[in-house]
């Protein structure tokens, strides 16, 4: 007897206007055009991460760095209602279907590598080995990298809805998929900071919270603090499907510059607002000419600025990379001889796992042992803290096994070694995790 799927989207246990509620007790109105086509979405909940590559403790640990901290990365984050977060996540599933038909029939079905539900069972490593095997293969390449600056905040309204409009080959846009469409464009917000700080209580507390206001009390704190998208641009990084919208507004650019790249037996894939580019080396006025079409057609889409701190241009050739930025940017200088993709770092030689990955992942492990050292290795009940849960996470203890869904980050390095070869670098920065966790352990006596 065969059974029908049936799709489930996942319970999350974050506070927000109302409810945590599973999947099963709202399928019934998710999956009906009316009750979207009626319903009133809540605002989104907005706050920023900030991020340093260096904790302020450790400056001057060493003769090596400063006491100036490092400029921080911050990054927006907005995030949805329980109920509109499953609405987002049904109309981004059945439109992510749309959009595979559509570029299958266009040409373009390979270009996209990013948010796809027809790419089962491949990920970055699967796509950066795609780009670096073309590479060698081309033998002497030219090679560009771009990436879009802030994407999402500069989605032009008027063009999503067109293209949107393509993918669904609808000349206007359903009225359920219009109400969508309409609730991440002219979205609406309040910042978790003052909501915390009206509700007076800490972090901790805040997230035990099974609904942050009542009904009457989110009508009375939304009148003086609801903030509204007033553009005609930008859409909220952060809500369940404006991926998919980020890959549908680009069907046309990824046509353009797909059928002139692969017209001279090249490579193109984007992943998300990052973009690879490799086709074979031509002499300096065919390169530039290729380089500035690849400018000019992002300059022609609406809301599409290039980040040139990111844009880079390399030179493949005899196992070597070597960065032309000079020859081909105006106001630039050589960049590093190593192109960094999807995580990953290829010199010519040899493909390592992104140097800042590796960093981030030691940066991690030492401040969860440096936490535990904080308590001389005690818990407040006065019990002695075990190690197990530091292990699982950060040694070769917590990785994958067979039969079980999670691991670590180590898991995730064996996944890429299996992937790209035993005779590439990609475990050259782990190899000695456990002996570094070790000796961080003795020197802090835990």
């Amino acid at each position: 007897m065969k059974y029908k799927y049936q799709k489930v989207y996942k319970y999350k246990r974050y506070p927000h206007f109302d409810n945590r509620i599973h999947w099963r007790y709202v399928k019934h109105k998710v999956e009906n055009p009316e009750y979207i086509i009626h319903h009133s979405f809540y605002p989104f909940i907005h706050f920023t991460k900030v991020m340093f590559k260096y904790p302020q403790k450790y400056l001057n640990a060493s003769g090596s760095k400063s006491n100036k901290r490092d400029d921080p990365k911050t990054r927006s984050i907005m995030y949805s209602a329980h109920i509109d977060r499953y609405i987002y996540e049904h109309y981004s599933s059945m439109l992510n279907k749309q959009y595979n038909r559509y570029v299958k029939i266009n040409g373009t079905n390979r270009c996209a590598v990013a948010y796809r539900n027809c790419f089962l069972g491949k990920n970055n490593i699967h796509f950066a080995k795609e780009a670096f095997d073309f590479i060698r293969k081309t033998n002497s390449a030219l090679v560009i990298i771009g990436d879009f600056t802030s994407y999402f905040d500069n989605i032009d309204h008027k063009y999503l809805k067109e293209q949107l409009c393509k993918v669904l080959q609808k000349s206007k846009l359903p009225d359920d998929y219009y109400a969508v469409y309409r609730s991440i464009t002219k979205y609406s917000w309040m910042e978790l900071d003052e909501i915390r700080k009206y509700k007076g209580i800490k972090r901790k507390e805040f997230n035990k919270l099974e609904r942050i206001f009542s009904p009457d009390e989110f009508r009375l704190y939304k009148k003086e603090h609801i903030k509204t998208n007033k553009e005609q641009y930008g859409i909220p990084q952060g809500s369940a499907i404006s991926a998919t919208f980020s890959n549908v507004y680009l069907i046309d650019f990824d046509k353009e510059i797909n059928d002139y790249i692969t017209s001279r037996e090249g490579l193109y894939r984007r992943y998300c607002d990052d973009f690879i580019i490799v086709l074979p080396w031509g002499d300096d006025t065919e390169n530039k000419k290729t380089i500035e079409y690849v400018f000019q057609t992002i300059k022609n889409t609406p809301g599409l600025q290039l980040q040139s701190q990111k844009t880079q241009i390399y030179h493949y050739e005899k196992q070597q990379i070597i960065n032309c930025n000079e020859s081909y940017l105006d106001n630039t200088v050589n960049g590093v001889n190593h192109i960094s993709y999807l995580g990953f770092t290829f010199d010519g030689e040899k493909i390592t796992i992104r140097s800042k990955t590796i960093a981030k992942y030691y940066k991690r492990m030492y401040r969860k042992i440096d936490t535990i050292t904080k308590c001389h290795g005690v818990s407040r009940s006065g019990k002695k803290i075990p190690l197990r849960n530091l292990y699982k996470a950060y040694s070769y203890k917590g990785k994958q096994v067979k039969g079980k869904k999670r691991g670590n980050f180590l898991s995730y390095v064996d996944r890429a070694l299996e992937v790209f070869g035993e005779d590439e670098a990609i475990d050259r920065g782990t190899k000695r995790a456990w002996g570094k966790m070790q000796k961080r352990l003795k020197s802090d006596r835990v």
